[in-house]
């Protein structure tokens, strides 16, 4: 069992790695509904912002009360009101809005102060820190409704915040804002988490909700044909929106997509929406390849694209010193030029810095991905994940199952990204009557989920 045991556990603790050097001193910004503390998870997500926290990633969290606000208001007699997606706040939801927060930062802090021996909590020391960090002002009056105290981020404190992180401390928010004249504003979670991210231009906004993330077809139900997409670029998301109807409430398609798109539009270069529901579903989508939600990402369009013919230079001197080490198999400007469209490149200021190429075979639902490569200059930055992140949308956009590859040198890195070895015999005919036997490549499938 020791074996067994050591043998998934090393390989694994060793692929979780280099995200943990990645990740370390950047900046998190993570919105938990209230669903999620109402659901009973406050424990273990404690638990792992904890564990996050320790492994150098500087923590904002901001925790949403809707459903604590409706409980109060329901216990008082008092039916919630929403309009345009935003609560109206009167006298009495305002004063049910500060009980909730009061009581979920109490909870809150109380689950990041446990250390009790055999938990993953034990020698963990967590400093939550909250504060007016939020300027706000009034929604005010809209088509006729007046929303009394509910607010909007006006300003946020990026001085006070970014000293608190500094000192080690994790930084607690609640969805309140308060005016330049002391007067209180409820706000929506989701705001202020997005207004927050952007103004410290974090390196992630993570919403972690009862949305599982969005789907393939966000029209059509869950099912294996309709999985979860984990990748959007935010181009995509923005087209998506457009198609979507208006969102008025969380479990609405564009509710949490809205406020990625807005983050990744202002300058935080990842936004995600991941399930609660799932146990270590922030685990999984910060330190897992494929993540478990969707994760919208600025990829700076204008870098990363197909090919045209002007680039077929360009490629021919990134790949020419990986041809010549023997990494990469021969190829001549007349096939690059002939083959020019299949290539997805990585360029910034007419340089080319990474490339790949796709090459389908329909008959066998499967693509072979060739001419992987990245410039030492830019190597462990992750323009590699991006070419093949782009790669596999553009299979799976031609209505194909798979993607393979055949290397020499790098396997381990494709085994990390979720390809696995199988025997050349796999291979479609095709591409099997070129298989060069002498230079024994291994090849590696993955699938498209």
């Amino acid at each position: 069992m020791t074996s067994v045991f050591n043998f998934t556990f090393v390989p694994w603790f060793r692929s979780v790695a280099p995200y943990i050097h990645k990740f370390r001193n950047q900046t998190f910004v993570v919105g938990i509904a209230g669903e999620a503390i109402a659901a009973g998870k406050l424990q273990s997500l404690a638990q792992d912002l904890a564990m996050i926290q320790s492994m150098g990633v500087k923590i904002v969290l901001v925790h949403g009360f809707r459903p604590q606000v409706n409980e109060q208001l329901k216990a008082k007699g008092h039916t919630p009101k929403y309009s345009h997606g935003i609560r109206i706040t009167d006298e009495v939801a305002l004063d049910c809005a500060q009980e909730a927060a009061g009581q979920l930062r109490y909870e809150i802090e109380a689950a990041f102060s446990q250390g009790l021996p055999n938990t993953p909590m034990a020698d963990s020391t967590v400093r939550v820190i909250s504060g007016n960090f939020i300027t706000a002002r009034p929604v005010g009056i809209v088509d006729g409704i007046d929303f009394q105290h509910s607010g909007l981020v006006r300003k946020v404190d990026i001085a006070g915040i970014t000293r608190t992180l500094d000192m080690g401390a994790m930084v607690l928010l609640s969805p309140f804002g308060f005016s330049p004249t002391g007067e209180a504003f409820n706000l929506s979670m989701e705001e202020v988490a997005t207004s927050v991210a952007t103004a410290l231009q974090a390196d992630k906004l993570i919403f972690l909700t009862e949305v599982p993330g969005i789907r393939t077809d966000p029209t059509q139900p869950a099912s294996e044909d309709n999985p979860i997409d984990t990748e959007l670029p935010l181009a995509a998301a923005e087209k998506l929106l457009k198609a979507l109807p208006a969102a008025n409430q969380p479990t609405d398609t564009a509710f949490y997509l809205q406020h990625c798109v807005k983050a990744c539009k202002a300058g935080v270069e990842r936004s995600h929406i991941i399930p609660f529901s799932v146990d270590g579903a922030i685990l999984l989508e910060v330190y897992v390849h494929d993540g478990i939600g969707t994760m919208v990402v600025d990829e700076k369009l204008e870098s990363l694209r197909e090919a045209t013919e002007e680039d077929v230079g360009g490629i021919l001197q990134l790949i020419e010193p990986f041809e010549r080490d023997g990494t990469l198999v021969k190829r001549s400007r007349t096939e690059i030029e002939r083959d020019a469209g299949n290539y997805t490149i990585i360029e910034h200021d007419g340089v080319i810095f990474a490339c790949a190429a796709l090459y389908p075979y329909p008959e066998a639902k499967t693509a072979e991905m060739a001419a992987l490569t990245v410039s030492p200059d830019v190597q462990g930055q992750g323009d590699g994940e991006r070419v093949l992140k782009r790669v596999e949308q553009r299979a799976k956009a031609a209505g194909l199952d798979s993607i393979f590859v055949l290397t020499t040198r790098t396997m381990h890195w494709f085994i990390k990204r979720g390809f696995v070895q199988v025997d050349p015999e796999w291979l479609p005919e095709a591409r099997k009557r070129k298989y060069n036997w002498d230079r024994k490549s291994q090849v590696l499938v993955k699938k498209l989920g």
